[in-house]
Formats: structure tokens, C-alpha cells, sequence
């Protein structure tokens, strides 16, 4: 999945709520054998399943999410194969993808998916797909928070980046409220069923990254006393 931002396994939790970044460590490779579940103050973030399809596929199928996508594959079982990759590429240490499940919920509303670019996770790249009557909820930016510290703290990830649509106004809203930098015009980098569209490339750098997680953990302790 291309495109980053629309506003389209089970051994241990982590939190995204109050993120208190610890020093750079060696990336543990547990998650290869099992996706962790990574719940925020909306949302749970767990590993994709083959049943998720029934729910998903009409969300991310939908107009208003594909029209900064690149179109789904034709196939009728395209979804079976897609979850079946995902779990090879997971062991294989090369992804990790997860269902979007609102809090109060059992269905998932979308999906987010970190992908290497280069061996070893170190600049990696991130996807998400979200159904548009989730959109404005705050989902986006709870689920972003969750992957950010999962790349950091337990893939290893120094450099990750996201690639949104010129045109896709709440996506370059919510990655650069996630505290992403913009770098550059990827032109016509992006083809859809309407066309091609320019791509503008954000990232995020983990050091950078864990100096606003201290920010924000120290203003939350001026809060709290």
C-alpha cells in the first residue's frame, strides 16, 4: 500500500497513551513468531487474520478510501493470498501488519502495515487504510502513535517514512500532527484507477522521535502534579 494516510501474535500489550522512550536497545525478534497487541486509548492494534475480510474489504474498497490507493487486485480470494503473504514476510522479519479494532468493537475498521525498505528494518515504510465513517474520530492518530513506537522501540527502526497524495489534505494533516517532516515532491509516484498523482515523502527519525516522547512525558508530568 503505497499511499500512507487515508482518513482510509497475541503474547503481550503495549500502550501508546503516555510512551516513555527508552534509550536506542538491539530490536527484539519475538514479534517474527507473533504480533503483540498494541492497545491505545481508542483502539487495539493486533495481527491481521484471514476472517478480517468480510469486515475490511468493504471499507477499503470503498471510492473515497481508494481514491489515493492503488487499486486492490482483481482476484476474488485476493485478501486470502494478501494475509497469507503477510505472515510469510512477518517470519521472515520483513513486515508486520495489523487490524485496526476501535474499543467497544470486535470488527476491525482498517488496517496499518510497516514494510523494510532496506535488510534489517532500518528504514522501513508505513501504510494505512481506514473506513471513512471512522474518519475525524481520532483513530488515526492513535493507531499512528502505536506503529511510531512499535517501529522504534521493538523493530529497531531508524528512519521511517510515509508517502501521501499532494491531494490528500487530512493525510498530510495527520502525519505531520504525528510530528513527521516533509522532504520532497515524488512525482507521479503514485498510480490509481483515476490516474497518476504526485506523492509528498514524510518521515521520521528515531532520535528525533524519542526527544518528543520525553517532551511530551515531561509535560504530562507538569499536568499530573
Amino acid at each position: 500500500m503505497r499511499e500512507t494516510t487515508l482518513a482510509l501474535a497475541h503474547a503481550r500489550t503495549a500502550t501508546a497513551t503516555a510512551v516513555v522512550p527508552r534509550e536506542p536497545a538491539a530490536p527484539t525478534a519475538a514479534w517474527r513468531d507473533s504480533l503483540p497487541v498494541l492497545r491505545g486509548r481508542r483502539l487495539t492494534l493486533r495481527e491481521l487474520r484471514v476472517e478480517d475480510g468480510d469486515a475490511l474489504l468493504p471499507l477499503i474498497t470503498a471510492p473515497e478510501v481508494v481514491r489515493f490507493m492503488s487499486p486492490t487486485p482483481e482476484a476474488a480470494n485476493w485478501f486470502e493470498t494478501f494475509i497469507s503473504t503477510t505472515a510469510r514476510e512477518r517470519k521472515a522479519g520483513r513486515y508486520a501488519g495489523f487490524a485496526i479494532v476501535p474499543h467497544g468493537h470486535d470488527q476491525p475498521v482498517g488496517l496499518v502495515q510497516l514494510r523494510q525498505l532496506d535488510p534489517g528494518f532500518s528504514t522501513a515504510e508505513w501504510g494505512i487504510a481506514l473506513g471513512s465513517a471512522w474518519w475525524g474520530k481520532g483513530l488515526f492518530e492513535d493507531a499512528g502513535r502505536l506503529l511510531l513506537a512499535f517501529a522504534f522501540e521493538t523493530l529497531g527502526v531508524h528512519r521511517l517514512e510515509a508517502r501521501v497524495a499532494t491531494g490528500n489534505a487530512r493525510g498530510k494533516a495527520a502525519v505531520g500532527k504525528l510530528g513527521a517532516t516533509a522532504e520532497g515532491l515524488l512525482r507521479r509516484a503514485l498510480r490509481t484507477a483515476d490516474g497518476e498523482l504526485d506523492q509528498v515523502l514524510w518521515s521520521w527519525l528515531d532520535d528525533e522521535w524519542r526527544r518528543e516522547q520525553a517532551r511530551r512525558v515531561a509535560e504530562e508530568l507538569v499536568w499530573v502534579h
